[in-house]
């Protein structure tokens, strides 16, 4: 069955075809014959209950300066007008993203939004993931800079090495992602620049020496493993993120990260959070849950020779019937 398929995403114009997860989709959907049309979240609008965007029939192609190709905008009904929509766009996770959440969950039972915004809205991806904290390194959350030098010397007593990494609540991508020394020199300078930029209380783990063994990003699709990569920080970098500078490789599965995915799994489908990333350390350090605009699924195939884009495809039309049949 064709569907019609709305991308809620960042500006196509600016995408990285080599490794973006959403124009992946976009191809993949077009094979199986689904029309898609792309639109910027600020479009959005609600009036009187009818939730449209400002969107545009698009076509994708591998070709790296003419990559895609758009027709003309006209008022999309969300409802009349489309079947699936897929909600792609990068955070920052902040109001305007969660209010955007709260508009696309009034289409539930009539269009079908991946990931589910509900749900999304209530997994942030580093926040969520303390629901598992027994996989997570020692973790604070907080502001006061009393509670971070406790911290701080609380895991150097219990046998870390006594470096600190210091993340905002809700970014992305590993950006402003800071290494603290063990002496905790730069803590108060961080501190009053992370207050200044982000209202939120900020994140807190040791220093991982792992890391550069890689950080592993394993896509899990409906709850079930669909592949992995190892990402592993760039010359000068601490930070494996591909975003970051970063680079990947071929990888496996040990028995750890094979648990970590059988605890998470049921209640990620359940939640109808249907394509999610999460990071592993050191084969044994759970740190964040993807569920926002999760990447890595190109590297991942071009590995494994696999077809994740097909799989989340499978996994979506599987949900669109069972939505139709009530």
């Amino acid at each position: 069955m064709s569907l019609r398929v709305a991308v809620q995403m960042d500006p196509i114009e600016t995408i990285n075809i080599a490794g973006d997860s959403s124009f992946a989709l976009i191809e993949s959907a077009q094979k199986r014959g689904h029309t898609c049309f792309y639109y910027d979240v600020k479009s959005l609008a609600l009036d009187e209950g009818r939730l449209t965007a400002w969107a545009a029939p698009v076509t994708v192609q591998r070709v790296v300066g003419a990559h895609f190709t758009r027709g003309e905008y006209r008022k999309l009904d969300l409802v009349k007008d489309v079947d699936v929509v897929l909600m792609r766009q990068d955070p920052p996770f902040d109001l305007s993203y969660i209010t955007a959440t709260f508009l696309l969950e009034r289409l539930k039972g009539q269009t079908l939004v991946v990931n589910d915004p509900e749900s999304v809205r209530n997994a942030p991806e580093k926040v969520f993931v303390l629901d598992y904290a027994r996989f997570m390194p020692p973790t604070l959350i907080a502001r006061r800079i009393e509670d971070v030098r406790e911290f701080h010397a609380r895991q150097i007593q219990n046998g870390f090495q006594g470096d600190l990494v210091m993340k905002p609540l809700h970014g992305n991508g590993g950006k402003a992602v800071v290494r603290i020394p063990a002496d905790g020199s730069n803590l108060g300078a961080l501190i009053e620049l992370f207050d200044a930029a982000w209202v939120e209380p900020h994140m807190f783990q040791p220093f991982l020496p792992d890391i550069s063994k890689g950080d592993k990003r394993i896509v899990l699709i409906d709850g079930v493993i669909a592949g992995a990569i190892n990402r592993r920080p760039g010359e000068g970098e601490f930070r494996s993120n591909l975003a970051a500078g970063g680079y990947a490789e071929a990888t496996t599965l040990n028995a750890r990260e094979e648990e970590i995915c059988a605890v998470l799994g049921p209640e990620l489908k359940a939640r109808g959070l249907v394509f999610v990333g999460i990071d592993v350390i050191g084969g044994k350090w759970l740190t964040e849950i993807n569920v926002t605009s999760p990447t890595g699924i190109m590297a991942i195939d071009k590995f494994n020779g696999t077809d994740t884009p097909g799989m989340i495809w499978d996994a979506i039309e599987v949900r669109h019937a069972a939505m139709v049949r009530g």
